[in-house]
């Protein structure tokens, strides 16, 4: 196929980057449209085969008491379940029965650009009533998923899984194997809760501090917040609210069951299509051996728990002993609701079901203060800025912080610059879309997530992977590359170096064809963000041998702090590159990368 020239395929129309979801039309049934009288199917098909159909169509979709407009592919939410196998080709046919354009983005596969799904910057997407093909060689295996990018089409059920078997054997072992797929459905039309969102930020938080909740917050405390304007609670922008947790297309009501028998190794895929929750997943009573991440195998790690950021894939391998059944717990990072299922020895059998567990409160580390104070740091002990005033806390009166040990914080803060942009590099925009600059943003690899800090268990963080076999790549990397996760949360504006991606741009960020890069990332926010770069697999700098270092797609930036990645552009092409909150992606954190040809032309 030959290449295209990214400036003159960028610049054909306004209506590439609306399938970018930046700037296009309201879909009919968000407009108020009837929807189609049949349901979708809860569930998830398989497909295999050398030639696979998958057609996208406006439906409706019900679990529990919400009921609404959907997109299912091939009648189900998820989608079909596409096995493939590695070292074959696959032809993959998507119809678009829709009446406004739709994609399919092979989340992980390594593919040819002008395949990879991204309306505006590697096809045109796909108009009503026609179909695109891709055809390619599957070069890997592991677990994956794929998924609408166009406008919001994923938050209303347009995404599904990839399993790739291996060309030979298989070093994970184990006698069953489920599809965990991780999601969640609304009533709400998806531009319906991004209008929410920007008019107010903590529309859905319905765990917001109030005069009689139970949190660990002294008056002290509580004064402080009130006076930064901000919500130790301000975990997650949707919640259960607005939301129904569903594992495999079911609600946590509709009895989902994976069989097995005492003693056999059950490997479960955990797959997180949701648009904005992060979940926290354990099996009580079971422990999980992590085995894979993002489709990569990795050296095994016993946990009890673990958070799986949007867009990230984990393998698990576990042995369920005599006890009849053992619940399955994926709750939202907030913990404003779960999804269920249940691991069962015979249909029917049920275990308890924890309740959902306290809401967590933000720290200083997630506003970027980790290693300035030597003398707290508990759950209560984030501080903030006045998003009012978009900046300094000094002046603030702490008077009467003295009630805790907020107060210390409080106080420390209170003579800083929240917004110092003279921590910035020239090259971030400073404007009303950057709220916050982090003081210190140390590496956060070893973080296991928001709130599971002081759970009595273990848990999983980057720094416990290891790739299971040594890289080829073993150079070092020529340079470095320094990038800012930006925002203000007020406004609802999320951004890469203070820019927005709201236009065709001819600022990409560049690599040379194999170039070895050491690419640091910021955040400058209070929020989680899974940062996924599309046609790449790089290597998480995480403290393991250099050849051991994991390989990722997606990467969790915890908040106020960093991460690196070593990363060897070896994909010619232009890619998508941003955040898989979809509703940030929607408002603007979002960039292409090229990554020019092997005789240094642009693609």
């Amino acid at each position: 196929m030959p290449a295209l020239n990214r400036r003159k395929f960028l610049g054909t129309s306004a209506s590439g980057l609306g399938l970018l979801g930046l700037s296009g039309a309201m879909p009919a049934w968000a407009r108020g449209a009837d929807i189609l009288a049949g349901n979708a199917r809860k569930g998830l098909d398989e497909v295999a085969g050398p030639n696979i159909d998958l057609t996208v169509a406006r439906s409706a979709f019900a679990t529990g008491n919400r009921r609404g407009g959907a997109i299912a592919v091939n009648g189900t939410i998820p989608g079909p379940l596409l096995r493939l196998q590695e070292g074959t080709t696959v032809r993959l046919n998507v119809h678009n029965q829709l009446e406004e354009d739709t994609s399919i983005h092979w989340h992980g596969l390594l593919v040819p650009f002008q395949l990879d799904g991204v309306p505006g910057v590697s096809f045109p997407g796909v108009k009503p009533g026609e179909t695109f093909t891709a055809e390619f060689p599957v070069r890997q295996a592991g677990t994956y998923w794929w998924h609408s990018h166009s406008g919001l089409q994923e938050q209303a059920g347009h995404y599904g899984a990839i399993v790739v078997d291996p060309a030979g054997p298989d070093p994970v072992r184990a006698d069953r194997e489920y599809i965990v797929v991780l999601s969640e459905f609304s009533d709400m039309s998806p531009h319906t809760i991004f209008d929410k969102l920007k008019k107010g930020e903590g529309y859905f938080n319905y765990n917001q501090n109030t005069w009689t909740d139970d949190y660990p917050l002294s008056g002290g405390d509580r004064r402080m917040w009130a006076r930064m304007r901000m919500m130790p609670t301000d975990i997650l922008d949707v919640s259960s609210a607005a939301y129904t947790y569903l594992l495999n297309g079911h609600g946590p009501l509709d009895n989902l069951e994976y069989l097995f028998r005492p003693g056999e190794r059950v490997r479960l895929r955990f797959i997180n299509a949701g648009a904005m929750t992060f979940f926290n997943i354990r099996i009580p009573g079971l422990p999980m051996t992590v085995v894979q991440a993002d489709g990569k195998d990795v050296e095994p790690v016993e946990v009890d728990e673990f958070q799986i950021g949007v867009a990230e894939t984990y393998d698990v391998v576990v042995t369920p002993g005599e006890q009849q059944a053992y619940t399955l717990v994926a709750e939202s990072m907030d913990r404003s609701g779960m999804g269920i299922a249940t691991l069962a020895s015979t249909p029917g059998a049920r275990a308890a079901i924890p309740p959902l567990r306290d809401p967590p409160l933000l720290t200083m580390a997630d506003m970027g203060m980790s290693g300035m104070d030597h003398g707290s740091g508990g759950d209560a002990g984030k501080t903030g800025m006045d998003h009012s005033s978009g900046g300094d806390m000094a002046g603030m009166d702490h008077g009467s912080s003295g009630d805790s040990d907020m107060a210390g914080m409080a106080g420390m803060a209170g003579g800083m610059q929240m917004r110092d942009i003279s921590r910035l590099p020239p090259d971030v925009k400073v404007g009303p879309g950057l709220d916050m600059v982090s003081m210190n943003p140390v590496d956060r690899m070893g973080d296991p997530g928001i709130g599971l800090a002081d759970v009595p268990h273990r848990t999983l963080d980057y720094r416990k992977l290891r790739s299971l076999t040594p890289h080829r790549e073993g150079r070092t990397p020529s340079r470095r590359m320094e990038i800012h996760l930006t925002g203000n949360m007020e406004r609802y504006m999320w951004s890469f170096d203070g820019k927005k991606f709201s236009a065709v741009s001819d600022e990409p960020i560049r690599f040379a064809y194999n170039e070895r890069v050491r690419v640091k990332l910021i955040n400058d926010t209070m929020m989680a963000h899974p940062i996924h770069l599309h046609g790449h697999f790089f290597e998480l700098v995480n403290g393991a041998p250099a050849d051991r270092q994991p390989l990722k797609h997606t990467v969790i930036l915890q908040p106020g702090g960093s991460a690196q990645f070593d990363l060897t552009a070896d994909e010619p092409g232009d890619w998508a590159f941003h955040c898989h909150l979809l509703y940030h992606m929607h408002a603007g954190m979002f960039q292409i990368v090229t990554v020019a040809n092997p005789d240094g032309s642009e693609a």
